[in-house]
C-alpha cells in the first residue's frame, strides 16, 4: 500500500520548467539543426567536386582557446552567485563578457585573413561555407554577449544571487553551448577543409 501512494505522489506531480528556459531550449535546438544542415551541406557539396583547399586562419585556434576561458570564468560567476560572493561575481561576468568581444574580434580578423589568402564569400564554395559558419555562430555571439551584459548589469545591481539564478543559469546555458558550437565547427572544418 506504501509504495502505490509514493507512485501516485510522483505521477500527480507535474514536471516544471520556467517558461524562459524552455524557450531557450527550444531556440538552441533549433540553432543545432540549422548547424546540422549546414555541415551535411558543406560534406554533399565537398564530394562533388570543385573544392577550394586552403588552410584555416592561425587566429582560429586563439578564438577556440578564448571561447574555452569564457566558459569558465562564466562557470566561476555562475558558482560565485549561488554563493553570494558578489566581487567574484562581478568580476567573472566581466572577464567573460571582456572573452566575448575578443572572440568576435578573434572573426572578424579570421575573415581578414581569407581575405589576404584570396578565400571569399562569392566564388568557390568552400570559402562560402566558411564564411557562412563563422558569420552565423557570430550573429548567435553577438546575441550571447548582448544577454552577458544584461546579466552583468543585473550582477552589479544586485539582482542575480543565490535565490535569484533563472537569468544566470540561462546566460550559463546559452554560452556553454555557443562555445561546445564553436568548439565543434571548428574541428569539423579542421578534418574537413
Amino acid at each position: 500500500m506504501e509504495k502505490e501512494l509514493k507512485y501516485v505522489d510522483m505521477v500527480e506531480q507535474p514536471i516544471s520548467m520556467h517558461p524562459k528556459k524552455f524557450a531557450l531550449w527550444l531556440f538552441m535546438v533549433s540553432v543545432v539543426m540549422v548547424f546540422a544542415g549546414l555541415t551535411s551541406a558543406y560534406i554533399v557539396r565537398q564530394a562533388e567536386g570543385n573544392w577550394l583547399e586552403y588552410d584555416l586562419p592561425n587566429i582560429f585556434y586563439y578564438t577556440s582557446g578564448i571561447a574555452v576561458l569564457s566558459s569558465i570564468t562564466l562557470h566561476w560567476a555562475y558558482f560565485s552567485a549561488k554563493k553570494d560572493n558578489f566581487l567574484n561575481l562581478r568580476i567573472g561576468m566581466i572577464l567573460t563578457v571582456i572573452l566575448g568581444i575578443a572572440f568576435l574580434v578573434g572573426q572578424w580578423y579570421s575573415w581578414v585573413a581569407m581575405v589576404d589568402r584570396e578565400v571569399f564569400f562569392v566564388g568557390n564554395p568552400a570559402g562560402s561555407f566558411l564564411y557562412v559558419f563563422t558569420g552565423l555562430h557570430a550573429a548567435h555571439l553577438i546575441s550571447g554577449v548582448i544577454f552577458l551584459i544584461i546579466v552583468l548589469i543585473s550582477t552589479l545591481r544586485l539582482r542575480v544571487h543565490s535565490k535569484a539564478m533563472d537569468t544566470m543559469e540561462m546566460a550559463t546555458t546559452y554560452w556553454h553551448f555557443l562555445g561546445g558550437l564553436w568548439l565543434y565547427l571548428f574541428m569539423f572544418l579542421l578534418l574537413n577543409h
